[in-house]
């Protein structure tokens, strides 16, 4: 088969196995630009949600409008404080966190991501799982992180913050780092390394464990977080979903670490009871890990070129980003499927369920009572959203956000969305859209 025939079946195809080779990067072409506006609103066909865009944070909006925030520098993530006052969004190559006020959306604090070295009364003893191998002088080095996802802990006081690398390491081969932000001052009170090339942190269930999936090289780090003081925090070994990468890349000149990783390691969550953690590849199916023995259980091979899983009211979601599709199935087929699978590395799950969101879906989340799912779609430049009410998953409402979104969050009381809009080839990004939730 010619090779463009080939991809453009593997681009188009709606069957179940996605192909291994998809990641956060690939696409087609790159979509035109485009630019929401304050004041847009749609609603579903009956009258459930509206959505309206009400404030923007804009980096490229003329000196003297409201919505001008250079600080907004290729925004990868947003969170919400569980409290609700507050939101945190991600500028990773700004390399800062920018604190602001869920109500007036005031600007609170910025939170810098630059280091003089990786020692100090920031850092703890070095772990033994995270060497510098390329750099022998890395512990020394000055650095910026790049931040990329973030996760509360300790209800949250805490906010952890994993970097995409330390910018000297420009192939992130050596160890990178996770921040974290005590949220009372909004400042950086402690620092871990991490594996090479981090992306997601989850936090367990009851609070003990914290997950931090690394991209760069097949692994997932697991800390203990049990103590309330985040100086007693420890490492436990890392766990390879499958082989664990070697790398050896040039320290002078650029690869593509997007694509060239692996599984490409992505959504990350565990699932009640925090016995299973679930560990989704962009280039792979999704892998199943105990993180209290530190085990590779196996993988669900259902479902290939996952990059986001949430779980609401019972139900698995994952987004894919190529397919730009969500899938979902009930936590407990996989709980059961696990459990059925007497000692075999391969798992079927029965009931997954497809609904078509947009092209590019990326970070999805749900309303506070799990009717709707809303979704980031980078490729479409839509915030897309999805009703669930009925028993199934219909695709209800779309609307117009800056080029090209990634990020995504619900406040918690589910009267706000935002979404950041990180850019693509030099073109679109380095805005953040914030919608009103209207509901009957």
């Amino acid at each position: 088969m010619p090779r463009f025939l080939f991809l453009s079946l593997l681009l188009t195809t709606t069957s179940l196995l996605a192909s291994p080779q998809s990641s956060d990067s690939l696409q087609t072409a790159t979509p035109p630009v485009i630019h929401s506006q304050i004041g847009e609103s749609v609603t579903s066909p009956d009258g459930s949600i509206t959505l309206k865009c009400v404030a923007k944070k804009q980096a490229y909006a003329p000196v003297g409008s409201p919505s001008r925030d250079t600080d907004i520098y290729s925004p990868k993530s947003v969170s919400f404080h569980p409290d609700g006052r507050k939101y945190y969004v991600n500028s990773l190559e700004g390399c800062r966190t920018i604190a602001y006020d869920a109500l007036t959306n005031r600007k609170l604090k910025v939170i810098n991501h630059r280091f003089k070295s990786g020692k100090g009364k920031l850092w703890g003893t070095p772990s033994p799982y995270y060497p510098f191998t390329h750099y022998p002088d890395g512990l020394d080095k000055p650095f910026a992180g790049k931040p990329v996802e973030s996760a509360f802990c300790k209800n949250g006081r805490y906010l952890l913050v994993p970097y995409y690398r330390r910018t000297f390491d420009i192939n992130a081969q050596d160890p990178s780092a996770l921040a974290v932000i005590d949220t009372r001052s909004d400042s950086i009170v402690r620092m871990l390394e991490t594996g090479p090339l981090p992306k997601m942190v989850a936090v367990s269930n009851d609070g003990r464990t914290v997950a931090v999936t690394h991209w760069g090289d097949n692994t997932v780090g697991l800390i203990d977080i049990s103590d309330n003081d985040p100086s007693r925090w420890r490492h436990h070994a890392p766990v390879a979903a499958g082989r664990k990468l070697k790398l050896d890349f040039s320290l002078t000149e650029k690869v593509d670490r997007d694509s060239d990783s692996g599984n490409l390691l992505r959504g990350t969550i565990f699932l009640p009871g925090d016995s299973i953690l679930l560990v989704s590849g962009m280039a792979s199916a999704i892998s199943v890990i105990n993180p209290c023995t530190g085990k590779y259980i196996g993988t669900i091979n259902d479902l290939w070129s996952v990059r986001h899983l949430i779980i609401s009211n019972g139900w698995l979601y994952c987004s894919r980003n190529v397919a730009g599709d969500v899938w979902r199935v009930p936590v407990k087929n996989i709980l059961s499927s696990i459990s059925a699978s007497k000692g075999r590395k391969s798992f079927s799950v029965k009931g997954w369920e497809r609904c078509k969101a947009g092209r590019g879906a990326r970070t999805i989340e749900s309303s506070p009572d799990g009717r709707f799912i809303f979704a980031a779609c980078n490729g479409a430049s839509r915030l897309v959203v999805i009703d669930t009410a009925g028993g199934k998953m219909r695709k209800v409402a779309e609307i117009n956000v800056d080029s090209y979104p990634v990020g995504l969050d619900v406040s918690t009381d589910g009267r706000r969305v935002i979404l950041t809009s990180q850019g693509r080839n030099g073109r679109g990004g380095n805005a953040v859209n914030i919608f009103s939730v209207t509901r009957p």
